[in-house]
């Protein structure tokens, strides 16, 4: 048997960007930024409370928490913007997740690598009625593409679409190596 690895052509490959993705549930900006309320509430906190033994830097105590406040505040902001940028698309062959304001992240998952699938949610999600779908593939410790913003109805439906395609085995009887 010989080994064959033909090129291809780069201009005749399907272009990612022209996948049509659907944006995450619009409650996720809310939620995102109520969970980076109460991250840098604590953090402004600590750096109003904190005890400061000299008295040089004690006077800039309330100016470092209001600067520590400040930066939560923009934070907030530029969660909240790019939470409503999230996009993911579910293909035949692959899930597909854009995220990221600033610098633009897509994740390309292969179904045939995955492994099992798990919702998650804490308690701040579940009030916002949101789910993430945290996805695996063999070798890795954690899970490859967290797919975060699903409703939760949603996010059963894509569960189980995916599982469905995990308990379609790859057999050698069929011409695309999967059986039915």
């Amino acid at each position: 048997m010989t080994f064959d690895n033909p090129s291809l052509d780069p201009e005749c490959l399907p272009a990612l960007e022209h996948a049509p993705l659907t944006p995450v549930s619009r409650r996720l900006a809310p939620c995102q930024a109520l969970l980076r309320l109460f991250h840098w509430a604590f953090i402004t906190l600590v750096a109003w409370l904190f005890p400061v033994q000299h008295e040089l830097l004690a006077q800039y105590q309330p100016w470092l928490a209001a600067t520590v406040a400040g930066l939560g505040m923009v934070a907030i902001v530029l969660g909240w913007l790019e939470a409503r940028r999230r996009s993911y698309g579910l293909r035949e062959h692959d899930l597909i997740y854009r995220r990221g304001l600033l610098v633009r992240r897509t994740q390309v998952l292969p179904l045939v690598r995955l492994q099992h699938v798990e919702t998650l949610s804490n308690p701040v999600e579940r009030a916002f009625g949101l789910v993430r779908l945290a996805c695996f593939t063999a070798g890795g410790r954690g899970a490859d593409l967290l797919l975060e913003g699903l409703t939760a109805e949603r996010a059963e439906a894509v569960k189980q679409h995916l599982l469905n395609r995990l308990a379609v085995t790859p057999g050698p009887s069929s011409p695309g190596g999967q059986t039915s």
